[in-house]
């Protein structure tokens, strides 16, 4: 096992930033890896459904979803399973690319509180993530200039938009230490692989040679999170996708997010989403009709 991977990235010739587009015939090999790089990413689905990891947040995505990931912030692809006609569209550019030409200009003052705010993650809701999305995908047809001043519109525009999720509220503890990085990274694979079994404490501090103490110690000052808490919201955050995306019923549905009984997987749902799974079933699917 190696720390999670430093992907290199490289701006598109004549470009301050890198443009990247991908469907079924052109898949985002980074999907599921568990990944970070110094440049922000500005991510759109226009369609597609799946699981995303940012930092320690858990949570499905679904068509629409417009999030932007700060520096050196940890995080797994999105779109699982491209369809045809289905698309993602990534914006990634250095945080300091206004610094030299436009250093202490007043107008991007916002932006640039924008991209320290993007470090913890940030979803955007409401209509402004449709409209951030055509802009993104019109990027491919502009000359540079013009290509430039949309990209830098796109950034003032969400800078000003309140209706938005931090996605770690707490902030996210990027570690540095190649030893600790390894260790965290093959946690997170190993719950990705194996959070539909029972994982003891023993067992999972076995695969990073650590006693469970120091285990628990380790996760918890790396995740701002305890371990237990951690899985539980992983297990429920499965749960929720099977909720919507399928016709099972919840004895069935609680099995296989990796809850041995219903009692348990009952009070970890609400106490995770607030709702009972019917409930929360009834809810969304009722939001995806209207």
């Amino acid at each position: 096992m190696i720390k999670p991977d430093l992907e290199n990235i490289v701006s598109d010739k004549g470009h301050s930033f890198k443009y990247a587009h991908f469907n079924k015939d052109s898949p985002n090999t980074n999907k599921i890896k568990w990944h970070y790089h110094p440049e922000v990413e500005l991510v759109y689905i226009n369609t597609g459904v799946g699981k995303r990891q940012v930092g320690t947040h858990l949570s499905n995505y679904k068509d629409g979803d417009l999030i932007m990931i700060g520096s050196y912030l940890p995080h797994t692809g999105f779109t699982i399973g491209l369809e045809k006609n289905q698309k993602e569209i990534v914006l990634q550019f250095k945080p300091d690319i206004f610094e030299h030409a436009f250093k202490g200009l007043e107008e991007l003052k916002v932006i640039n509180q924008l991209l320290e705010l993007s470090k913890k993650g940030i979803v955007f809701s409401g209509p402004i993530k449709d409209d951030i999305g055509i802009r993104m995908e019109g990027l491919k047809y502009e000359t540079k200039i013009d290509a430039f001043l949309t990209f830098l519109k796109i950034l003032y525009d969400l800078a000003k938009q309140k209706d938005r999720q931090i996605l770690n509220a707490e902030g996210y503890a990027f570690i540095s230490s190649p030893t600790e990085n390894k260790r965290l990274k093959t946690i997170f694979n190993y719950i990705r692989d194996h959070f539909m079994e029972s994982i003891p404490l023993v067992d999972i501090s076995a695969k990073v040679f650590m006693t469970p103490q120091s285990f628990c110690r380790f996760f918890k000052r790396s995740t701002k999170k305890t371990f237990t808490t951690f899985l539980n919201e992983y297990r429920i955050n499965h749960a929720t996708k099977l909720l919507i995306e399928t016709d099972d019923g919840v004895k069935k549905i609680c099995f296989e997010s990796g809850f041995n009984n219903l009692s348990n997987f009952f009070r970890n749902f609400r106490k995770i989403t607030q709702l009972t799974p019917n409930a929360y079933r009834e809810q969304m699917l009722g939001e995806l009709e209207n």
